[in-house]
């Protein structure tokens, strides 16, 4: 075994801990539970960033030795040795780091740290992290756009708390308010420094006009943010339809003009031309 890990004799224990559980079993005979005593659960906290450290206890109440293998879950742990052989009677104190990632969001988290055995029991401590720092609520919203029947935009998470975002859409035309939605809370969760891409329906928005389009965002804590967009609607089939049309009308308007002109001119041509040609006298020669 590592030296990370201390195995401490229990010799002076044993009388006492055959009489509390004198049916224990070799697969049964061992727990876990945080070092020193007393303490039902684990906890630490501190500010992103920062490593923390605490002590697991196994303790072997059996007759023989037992091996464990140790993890940790929901937060990032490293022990000194995963994998630690405890002899009969004997406890060990096993050391571990909780790392706080930086960026971290303040707040709590929860794991656990599990110690399983080669027979695959296991046996599971709590272990709650709290993150420090200030809480900051930053929202913004962005990038957006109108396409077809709808509105896109980008909602970015600027703060260090998870937000639940609220919308108002208002979209203003030539002649007046074209949409009005009050507030409303969205079914979406951002998590810090977070993206999300959302759509907006408007399935009635107006085929000819200028609009131009707000989206305000709020959230708990303060957050909001307003963007506007301006959008120009034209019924492009129906103008290409026309456009077409007109320039068909003026084409044969044009052909026409050219066949009324062709037969005067052809006349006058040939007429100048017998102007022109000489005059034959019968003459010999």
């Amino acid at each position: 075994m590592s030296s990370a890990a201390r195995v401490l004799c229990l010799p002076l224990l044993i009388p006492f801990l055959l009489a509390v559980a004198p049916a224990a079993t070799a697969a049964g005979a061992w727990t876990v539970a945080p070092s020193g005593g007393g303490r039902p659960s684990f906890y630490t906290e501190g500010e992103p960033g920062s490593v923390q450290q605490d002590t697991v206890s196994v303790t072997n109440r059996g007759a023989g030795p037992v091996t464990v293998r140790l993890t940790g879950t929901g937060v990032p742990v490293a022990f000194a040795e995963s994998r630690v052989r405890i002899p009969a009677r004997t406890r060990a104190e096993v050391p571990f780091t909780v790392t706080v990632p930086a960026g971290t969001a303040p707040g709590d988290r929860s794991g656990e740290i599990v110690a399983r055995d080669a027979g695959g029991r296991a046996q599971r401590v709590a272990l709650r992290l709290r993150v420090t720092g200030p809480e900051l609520s930053a929202l913004t919203v962005e990038q957006v756009s109108v396409r077809a029947d709808r509105i896109t935009y980008v909602l970015v998470n600027r703060g260090t708390t998870a937000l639940v975002p609220s919308l108002a859409v208002r979209a203003d035309g030539v002649l007046g308010r074209l949409l009005d939605r009050a507030p409303r809370t969205l079914p979406v969760e951002l998590p810090p420094g977070s993206r999300t891409r959302l759509t907006e329906p408007w399935p009635d928005r107006p085929a000819l006009d200028a609009v131009d389009v707000r989206l305000t965002v709020t959230a708990a804590g303060g957050a909001g943010d307003t963007a506007q967009v301006s959008a120009r609607f034209v019924p492009w089939g129906a103008v290409a339809g026309t456009a077409g049309a007109l320039a068909a009308a003026g084409a044969l308007i044009a052909v026409r003009r050219r066949r009324r002109r062709t037969p005067y001119g052809g006349e006058r041509a040939e007429a100048e031309q017998r102007v022109r040609q000489p005059e034959l006298t019968g003459a010999g020669t």
